[in-house]
C-alpha cells in the first residue's frame, strides 16, 4: 500500500519541477547581482539602497533559495522554473496553477512599480525579482518538460556522478575557483551596443533565448562522460548568460526605480 501511495505521489510531480534545486548556485546568482550593480542609474541605486539597506544585490540574490526550508514559503517553489516544450510558445502552454518563472517576474515588476507595498513586502519582492531574473538566464530553468530541467539527465562530470542541471548550476562555475567578484570582474565587459540590445528585451525574449540554447546544452557524448571538452565548448555561453542576466536585471530595476 505504501508503495502504491509513493508511486501516485511521484506521478503528481511536474516533469520540470525544480523546487529542490538552486539555479546557478550561490555564486552564479551573486555574479548576476554584482554585475547589475554597475549598470544602475543613480536614482535606481538610491532606491535599492533604501529597500535593501546594507544588503548588496549580490547577497540579496540568494535569499529566495535560502527560504526554501521555511514552510511559510512553500508556495514559491514553482516560481523558479517554467516548462515550454519544444515547438511551443509560452502562450500555448498549459499554465502551472501554482505560478511559474515568467509569470512571477512579470508580477513582481508590476507590484514593485506600483509603490503600494509595505517596506517588508517590497524588500521580499525585490529580493525575489533579483533571484528570478538570474534564474531565467540559466538555460535549464526553461524546461522542455522531459527531464526536470536537466536533473534527470545523468552525466559524469570529470568522473563524478552528476546531472546536467548541476553542471550548469554550479560545477562549471565552481571549477574556475574564482570568487563571485573575481568572476564578475572577468566577464563584465559588455559593449554599449550589447547593453542597449540586451536591455531592449522582455521576459518572453529571455525564455525564448533559453529554448534556442537547448541543442547546445544537450549536446552530450553517448556515454554522458563530460569534462574539459564540454566545459570548453560551453564556457563562453555560460559567461554570456550570466552577463546578460546582470545587464538585464539592471535594466528592469532602472525601469522600476529610475525617476
Amino acid at each position: 500500500m505504501v508503495f502504491i501511495v509513493l508511486i501516485a505521489a511521484l506521478l503528481l510531480v511536474p516533469a520540470d519541477d525544480l523546487s529542490n534545486n538552486n539555479v546557478w548556485g550561490q555564486n552564479g546568482h551573486r555574479i548576476v547581482g554584482d554585475i547589475a550593480t554597475d549598470y544602475l542609474t543613480t536614482d535606481a541605486r538610491k532606491e535599492i539602497d533604501r529597500v535593501l539597506g546594507h544588503e548588496s544585490m549580490a547577497i540579496a540574490s540568494t535569499w529566495m533559495d535560502e527560504i526554501k526550508s521555511d514552510p511559510a514559503y512553500d508556495h514559491t517553489h514553482d516560481w523558479h522554473w517554467v516548462t515550454i516544450p519544444d515547438g511551443m510558445t509560452y502562450k500555448e502552454t498549459e499554465k502551472n496553477p501554482n505560478g511559474d518563472l515568467i509569470n512571477s517576474i512579470r508580477t513582481f515588476i508590476e507590484e514593485l512599480k506600483s509603490g503600494s507595498l509595505s517596506a517588508e513586502e517590497e524588500k521580499k519582492k525585490l529580493r525575489m525579482l533579483i533571484h528570478l531574473v538570474g534564474d531565467i538566464h540559466q538555460p535549464l530553468h526553461v524546461g522542455n518538460g522531459k527531464d526536470r530541467g536537466g536533473n534527470d539527465t545523468k552525466v559524469e562530470w570529470f568522473y563524478d556522478d552528476s546531472n546536467l542541471h548541476r553542471v550548469w548550476d554550479s560545477e562549471i562555475i565552481d571549477d574556475t575557483q574564482l570568487s563571485y567578484t573575481e568572476f564578475s570582474a572577468a566577464i563584465n565587459h559588455p559593449s554599449d551596443q550589447q547593453i542597449e540590445s540586451w536591455q531592449n528585451t522582455d521576459v518572453i525574449d529571455w525564455a525564448n533565448e533559453a529554448m534556442e540554447l537547448r541543442d547546445q546544452v544537450y549536446n552530450l557524448p553517448e556515454d554522458r562522460e563530460i569534462g574539459y571538452k564540454y566545459q570548453y565548448e560551453n564556457r563562453d555561453l555560460l559567461d554570456r548568460q550570466l552577463l546578460k542576466g546582470g545587464v538585464r536585471l539592471a535594466g528592469v530595476l532602472n525601469e522600476i526605480y529610475g525617476k
